[in-house]
């Protein structure tokens, strides 16, 4: 039976990757979901991204841009990345790129160029990284930066009372849009969760891979969840992204 797998922030522990494929049994036949942030932080971002290349043909993928994806894509078309970059994670990235070909980058400078901001299935669920703020929805948003960077959408889920129901005017317009919304870029570790985490009808499935949690990849249908170990178990000579 064909599963629809959504993959959380990956930050370069293509170890983490591997171990959640092989937990979950994937196959050929499952579409695989990724909402972004493939790099930057520990040190195998190049491998995740020229795994993603080749999964790419040979099963359905939708790919998402996050806000660190759009980083490394301006450093491979420019030859040169931002500070705050480079601080948040853009080192290790640039590091595992170093013996690279040009054609290799090219080829990874045009998969980055492919990945949508945001995609919507035929179950009126929406997969973005981050957020929108527009109370139309992402393909009404005045800045396309909110796709990668919007928190307000989490935030709201957050700090909504449970009894609010759909049918109050004082639920937000902005969830009502969709069936479900699944987002990654806000580490669930923030309020102390491990595993995926659902707000409202939002699933938050950034686990904190990028620091000090696990890799989370989940069937949207049934809701069952794969975890990788934690990854600096994974990756114990590293300090992940931006740890002292």
């Amino acid at each position: 039976m064909k599963r629809t797998l959504v993959v959380g922030d990956i930050h370069g522990g293509f170890k983490a990757l591997k171990q959640v494929f092989e937990q979950a049994k994937v196959t050929s036949d499952d579409k695989l979901i990724f909402l972004g942030d493939y790099v930057d932080g520990w040190s195998e971002s190049s491998m995740v991204i020229q795994f993603l290349i080749k999964l790419s043909e040979q099963q359905e993928c939708i790919f998402i841009k996050g806000n660190h994806d759009v980083w490394c894509e301006d450093w491979l078309s420019f030859g040169k990345g931002e500070e705050v970059w480079l601080f948040n994670g853009g080192k290790s990235t640039v590091e595992s790129y170093k013996e690279y070909s040009v054609e290799d980058l090219e080829l990874h400078l045009e998969f980055f160029q492919r990945m949508k901001n945001y995609f919507v299935d035929e179950e009126n669920r929406l997969f973005i990284h981050a957020g929108y703020s527009s109370m139309h929805g992402p393909e009404k948003e005045v800045y396309s930066s909110n796709y990668r960077w919007d928190r307000t959408l989490w935030e709201t889920a957050v700090a909504m009372d449970k009894k609010l129901s759909k049918n109050s005017e004082l639920y937000p317009k902005r969830l009502l849009l969709y069936h479900e919304i699944y987002i990654g870029h806000t580490p669930t570790l923030h309020l102390g969760i491990k595993h995926p985490l659902n707000k409202a009808n939002i699933w938050n499935m950034d686990t904190g891979a990028a620091f000090t949690g696990s890799l989370s990849i989940m069937d949207v249908d049934t809701k069952e969840f794969w975890q990788s170990d934690p990854l600096p178990s994974l990756y114990p000579n590293e300090k992940g992204r931006n740890q002292d």
